[in-house]
């Protein structure tokens, strides 16, 4: 479970402001929570981030219900998975940055006429086994009856590398990635499984119900923060935003971050309203249900928590 990076974020030095976050992977699809801090709006809340990566939700979790983190961003299917097996402090999703899969799917050849039907029979590298990136690909094959072989058995955080080296026809990236990736010429974005998948709750911040009880300011001040951010990546042209984000991607040029930017705005990844409505996880069950992943249904008040989340919605966009 050893971290792949970790780093402060704000500059607020209070240690009761501290908040440790274990983020699933590194990207600009979660742009929102950085530019938070480059604005200094967690600052504002007197709230200074801690930033670990851990390379997978599974590993996300397990810092969250071992206490090595405050609050685990990824997948909600983790938390769901917690719910089925059973806990004494369940953690509890608060509030959802992403609505919908941020990957690219990259190929080894230019695909101008790409259709989904010209996967048939190839292999793919999607992602971890039982994770929402390998579900929500699953299922958006499924939906176009298309078959194919997904390979599972790369780490997330090594995928690109093993595509790179010859493994699979096709490979999901990420932003900046993605573009990165292409425009090296070493592969070719085809498609968004963000736009063929449809909306879902494909990122959210969760905690433990003890931690959420016993940091309410916390959890309100953090969430008005990234509530501020998305409003304010979604208003501000992508070439200002991405020379904000220059230092949270270090070796990662101006161009290939508006790049990335203008792709995620290009599929509405971001919500508005940090509250998951409860249509958005009956469709993500669903997804892990046709993946096999499912035990049982959990009912989403055992799970989600919105009411934190709406209010600061309202108090930002004045709705």
């Amino acid at each position: 479970m050893a971290a792949a990076m970790s780093f402060a974020l704000s500059a607020c030095k209070t240690d009761d402001g501290v908040i440790r976050i274990n983020e699933v992977t590194h990207s600009v699809f979660y742009a929102p929570m950085y530019l938070a801090d480059e604005l200094g709006y967690f600052e504002e809340e007197g709230i200074t981030i801690e930033l670990t990566n851990g390379g997978g939700a599974d590993a996300t979790m397990a810092a969250v219900l071992s206490g090595g983190a405050d609050i685990g961003f990824c997948g909600p299917e983790a938390a769901i998975y917690v719910a089925i097996g059973g806990s004494n402090d369940l953690p509890m999703v608060f509030g959802q940055l992403t609505k919908r899969d941020g990957s690219f799917l990259v190929g080894r050849t230019d695909e101008p006429d790409f259709e989904w039907s010209d996967l048939e029979g190839k292999e793919i590298l999607a992602g971890r086994k039982g994770g929402v990136p390998a579900m929500t690909f699953e299922y958006a094959l499924k939906e176009q009856g298309v078959t194919a072989t997904l390979n599972y058995d790369v780490a997330f955080n090594m995928m690109t590398a093993a595509f790179e080296s010859g493994v699979a026809d096709y490979c999901t990236m990420f932003e900046p990635g993605a573009s990165e990736y292409q425009a090296q010429g070493k592969g070719y974005i085809v498609a968004s499984v963000g736009q063929e998948s449809g909306e879902v709750p494909y990122t959210c911040f969760m905690a433990k119900q003890s931690y959420i009880d016993s940091n309410p300011q916390k959890i309100e001040g953090f969430l008005r923060a990234v509530t501020r951010a998305i409003k304010y990546v979604n208003e501000t042209d992508s070439a200002i935003v991405a020379e904000q984000l220059v230092p949270y991607f270090d070796g990662t040029s101006v161009n290939s971050l508006k790049v990335s930017l203008d792709s995620y705005k290009s599929i509405d990844a971001w919500v508005t309203d940090m509250a998951m409505e409860e249509s958005a996880f009956t469709r993500l069950q669903d997804i892990i249900e046709s993946a096999g992943e499912l035990e049982r249904r959990v009912d989403f008040d055992e799970l989600v928590l919105t009411d934190v989340a709406h209010a600061v919605y309202e108090q930002v966009y004045g709705a």
